[in-house]
C-alpha cells in the first residue's frame, strides 16, 4: 500500500517544479539574446533545448508517461548548461566542455537505458542479463556521441558553403576525442548508479511506459 507523501516532499517536489520553469525561461532568455544580437548558435541551441525541457510534459500527456521531477530537472539543467556554453564558456573555459557533455550524455544513456528496459519486460522473446544491458548503454551512448560529431562536422561544412555561421562547431580532433570520452563518462556513471539501485531508474521509467 501507498501511502501519501510527506509534506516535506511535496515542499521538495514544488521547489524542483520552480527550478524547472527558471531554467526554461532563462532558455527563453538565452533564445531572444541570441536573436537580437545576431547570434544563430545561441539562438538554435537554447530554441532546442528549450524544447527538450517540454518532452516530459508531451510524454505525460499524449503517453501517460509521467517521468520524477528530479530527472526533469536532471534534463533541464543538462540543457541548460549545454545551451548557455555558446555564450561563451566552450571557448573560454578549458572544463566547461567536458562537463557538458558528461551531462548530456547522462540523458541519452538514461533514455536508452529505460528503453532497453521496456522492451526487455515487454518481450517474451527478449532476455536482458544486467551485463549486457550495461554495454549497451556504453554503446549506445557512443554511438549517439559520433552521430553528433558527424552533424557538428556537417553543419559547419554547410554553413561554409552557404557563407553563414554554423549552430554547431568543432575545435579540433583533440576536442572530438575529448568530447567522446567525456560521453563515455556519463554514461558509465548513469549504468553504475542505475545498477546499484535495488530497483533502478530505468526499471522505473520503463514500469512507467507499462502503465
Amino acid at each position: 500500500m501507498t501511502g501519501r507523501p510527506a509534506d516535506s516532499d511535496l515542499l521538495n517536489e514544488e521547489r524542483e517544479r520552480w527550478l524547472v520553469r527558471l531554467l526554461q525561461a532563462g532558455l527563453a532568455g538565452l533564445v531572444f539574446y541570441g536573436l537580437a544580437r545576431g547570434k544563430t548558435g545561441v539562438a538554435v541551441n537554447a530554441g532546442v533545448s528549450l524544447g527538450v525541457t517540454f518532452v516530459p510534459a508531451v510524454l505525460r500527456r499524449d503517453a501517460g508517461i509521467s517521468l520524477d521531477v528530479s530527472y526533469v530537472l536532471w534534463i533541464s539543467t543538462a540543457v541548460f548548461v549545454h545551451a548557455a556554453g555558446f555564450l561563451g564558456p566552450y571557448r573560454n573555459v578549458p572544463w566547461y566542455d567536458s562537463v557538458a557533455h558528461a551531462l548530456s550524455a547522462s540523458i541519452v544513456a538514461g533514455a536508452g537505458y529505460a528503453t532497453v528496459k521496456a522492451i526487455d519486460r515487454e518481450s517474451d522473446r527478449t532476455t536482458l542479463p544486467s551485463e549486457l544491458q550495461f554495454a549497451f548503454i556504453l554503446v549506445f551512448v557512443m554511438a549517439f556521441g559520433v552521430f553528433w560529431e558527424i552533424l557538428e562536422f556537417g553543419t559547419e561544412k554547410l554553413a561554409s558553403l552557404l557563407g553563414g555561421k554554423a549552430p554547431l562547431v568543432q575545435y579540433g580532433v583533440d576536442d572530438i576525442v575529448n568530447d567522446l570520452v567525456f560521453n563515455q563518462v556519463g554514461a558509465l556513471a548513469v549504468a553504475a548508479f542505475d545498477m546499484a539501485r535495488p530497483n533502478g531508474a530505468a526499471e522505473e521509467a520503463a514500469e512507467a511506459v507499462d502503465d
